[in-house]
C-alpha cells in the first residue's frame, strides 16, 4: 500500500513537472488545413511529402516553417514557406506559473511557436490549435 502511495504521489508531481503552458493549450503540434484555391486537383506535398489534393488537414509540428508544394499537370510546380513565430503570451504564462522548468519544456517540444498569421493574411488562425492555410497557385490559370 505504501509503495502504491509513493508511485501515484511520483507519477501526480511528474505530470505536473513535465506540463507548461504552452504544452498545455496548444501542445506541440498543431492542426493545419491548407487549402489550393481554384485548384481542386493540385497536388499537395508538405515538407516533401504528399498529402492531398485541392484540400488537405493534418498534424504539423510548431517548432518548423511549413513548406508547401503544389504540383499539376500542366503548371509550373509552386513552392511556398510558411513562418512560424514566438507565442509571446505562452511564454509568460509559463514563466510566471511554471518558472524555469515550463519555459525549458515550451521550447524543447516546440510549443513556444505558431504559424505567423499576423504577418501573413494567408494564414487564418482559428484557434491555438488550429489553422487554415488558403494557398493561392500563383504558376497555374483558374480551373
Amino acid at each position: 500500500m505504501k509503495n502504491s502511495l509513493r508511485f501515484m504521489s511520483i507519477l501526480t508531481l511528474a505530470s505536473f513537472l513535465i506540463s507548461s503552458c504552452g504544452v498545455i493549450f496548444g501542445g506541440s503540434r498543431y492542426s493545419g488545413s491548407i487549402i489550393v484555391k481554384n485548384h481542386p486537383n493540385a497536388q499537395i506535398y508538405v515538407n516533401g511529402n504528399k498529402i492531398g489534393q485541392g484540400t488537405a488537414i493534418q498534424s504539423f509540428p510548431r517548432n518548423r516553417p511549413l513548406n508547401v508544394q503544389l504540383k499539376q499537370a500542366g503548371c509550373e510546380d509552386v513552392t511556398k514557406t510558411y513562418d512560424n513565430t514566438f507565442r509571446t503570451g505562452n511564454f509568460i504564462l509559463s514563466l510566471v506559473s511554471w518558472g524555469l522548468v515550463g519555459i525549458l519544456i515550451d521550447l524543447g517540444t516546440g510549443a513556444s511557436y505558431k504559424p505567423d498569421h499576423r504577418h501573413n493574411p494567408s494564414i487564418q488562425k482559428v484557434s491555438d490549435k488550429n489553422f487554415v492555410f488558403m494557398v493561392d497557385y500563383d504558376g497555374c490559370g483558374v480551373e
